[in-house]
């Protein structure tokens, strides 16, 4: 018996065509109102006013709609409007193969931390074949986040040749506000990474993929918030250690890797814990803070916390730290957060720090953009970790 909570998703194609159903039922009911309508001037310029914004309104909302379902920004209506909707879930046992060490005590000396079972991207007998990818909730010891994710456990994991094996691992996310299946469903991590392994470019690494939005819908950017969220020990210190409590994952030497803000999430680890990230990958992030209306003030008024917080001020201020990043951006990404800033961040990077850039002709802050970049990221990933 497990218990789950419900929420009305934002996503999938139900929510579309209860939409698009209402609005041929609004069309229809104003072409055949529109002569039918009673009462004073005013009444009937009322009732017409309200048929055609009606239809109006469920244009926008279905167009909406579309978008949402096509980018995948908002999961549910708990991330649109606040709160979390990523509530811990009691999944039941797993069966079938090697899987969370369950009643392991982890780094942190606290009880396991993350409750796991297997979705359907793979059957038990695909896993020694394909690798499996499994639900969690990721509680954190020191910061008091809970966050869902999904951990792709490779072929590997599963064979009995490497039952005692421990395996890198690598924290993937989003951009902001960003959907965990995003990675699964649309940017097909664990199916390139299975590509690349079957190529022999890459070795097995497990995935552990989540968003970086820890308290929506506020854009946290990663960052320990004075009184607030504290993003950075939750995705630092907390993620790698509830995962290192339940998988068979090695506690250091972690790789990180993101897209837009969770690329600028990527390097900020790596260059923020390099005892814990050794590497990191930045598709299309950026390299200095930021400040709008869906972050607010993130530093408590301090500009020293807002410099500790930017890796750009920390190459030009601070010793480089040990760690590696490949970073890639698209010749038509402008702006303050597109190709000029990620030259600039490549030009402050020293020893022992090093980096490793590609730029993609006529590239976007787009899923098609990555997904050029994403095998050849992972063989990037493979040969550093693999190396450690």
């Amino acid at each position: 018996m497990w218990n789950e909570v419900v929420v009305v998703p934002l996503l999938g194609w139900p929510l579309m065509v209860t939409l698009g159903s209402l609005f041929v039922l609004v069309v229809a009911a104003t072409v055949l109102g529109w002569s039918r309508v009673r009462g004073p001037r005013a009444v009937r310029v009322l009732q017409r006013a309200a048929l055609v914004g009606s239809s109006q309104a469920l244009v926008v909302l279905l167009l909406a709609a579309g978008a949402n379902n096509y980018g995948y920004f908002y999961g549910s209506w708990s991330d649109l409007f606040g709160g979390s909707s990523q509530a811990a879930v009691a999944l039941p046992p797993t069966h079938g193969g090697p899987g969370p060490r369950q009643g392991h005590v982890g780094a942190a000396g606290a009880l396991p931390a993350v409750k796991s079972g297997p979705t359907s991207w793979s059957t038990p007998t695909e896993w020694a074949t394909r690798g499996r990818v499994d639900t969690v909730t990721v509680r954190g010891a020191r910061s008091d986040l809970s966050e869902q994710a999904l951990v792709y456990l490779p072929p590997e994991y599963f064979q009995p040749a490497s039952a005692h094996r421990t395996f890198p691992a690598v924290e993937v996310m989003t951009g902001y506000p960003g959907v965990v299946a995003n990675l699964v469903q649309r940017q097909h991590y664990p199916d390139t990474l299975l590509t690349e392994m079957g190529q022999r470019r890459a070795g097995p690494m497990v995935l552990v993929m989540l968003r970086p939005t820890v308290a929506p819908p506020r854009d946290t950017e990663c960052t320990d918030v004075p009184a607030g969220p504290q993003a950075l020990t939750y995705l630092a210190e907390d993620v790698p250690s509830a995962v290192e409590s339940a998988y068979r994952v090695r506690p250091t030497g972690w790789g990180a890797m993101g897209d837009s803000t969770g690329g600028y999430c990527a390097v900020k680890l790596a260059m923020a814990h390099s005892d814990v990230f050794s590497t990191a990958v930045s598709l299309s992030g950026y390299y200095h803070t930021l400040r709008d209306t869906t972050t607010g003030d993130l530093w408590g008024g301090s500009s020293v916390l807002r410099d500790l917080n930017s890796p750009e001020w920390l190459l030009a201020h601070q010793p480089a730290p040990p760690v590696s990043v490949l970073a890639t951006i698209g010749t038509a990404e402008k702006g303050h957060t597109g190709i000029s800033d990620t030259r600039h961040f490549l030009s402050l990077v020293r020893s022992p720090m090093s980096v490793t850039s590609v730029v993609i002709p006529g590239g976007g802050h787009n899923f098609h953009s990555w997904s050029t970049v994403m095998g050849p990221a992972f063989d990037w990933l493979s040969k550093r970790l693999h190396a450690a």
